[in-house]
């Protein structure tokens, strides 16, 4: 078992402006704690959870697995139709099963907005700073982990 996590941040910059403030968040953070990274792009929030899957089959050169958690980063802003809903209700079922399923450890910064202005405001602004808050989550849930010896 390492001593600092490793982590994979997993960007969906469908909306680049904000994804590059939510990375930020996230590695800032990550950096502060101590903990190692790689970062990957997906095309949207709905891949997220495949790419978290695809990852949990990757050994480390150790033969344990490479990555101690996951941090979900992406925007969905709502639209005139349906599609919003889907890709927000899919995405965040697929985290959580995993979650649950598969006892991973997962941060979840996938904003859900109504418009840019939110998003902004909730990725690097005055509101909050979702990365860091994702992988705050992330961490905690590794020591958890940990305390449980899971």
């Amino acid at each position: 078992m390492r001593d600092k996590p490793h982590i994979m941040i997993i960007d969906a910059p469908f909306y680049k402006e904000i994804s590059a403030l939510l990375v930020k968040g996230a590695t800032d953070a990550l950096d502060a704690a101590g903990a190692s990274y790689e970062v990957f792009t997906v095309p949207g929030a709905f891949e997220i959870p495949g790419a978290i899957r695809l990852a949990m089959e990757a050994c480390g050169p150790d033969g344990n697995p490479r990555f101690d958690g996951y941090v979900a980063l992406g925007c969905v802003i709502r639209g005139e139709t349906s599609h919003y809903d889907y890709v927000c209700g899919e995405s965040a079922r697929g985290l959580q099963d995993l979650a649950i399923r598969e006892k991973v450890c997962i941060g979840y910064g996938i904003l859900t907005v109504d418009n840019k202005d939110q998003a902004v405001v909730r990725a690097g602004g005055k509101k909050s700073v979702k990365g860091k808050d994702a992988v705050e989550a992330c961490l905690a849930m590794i020591a958890l982990r940990r305390t449980f010896g899971t």
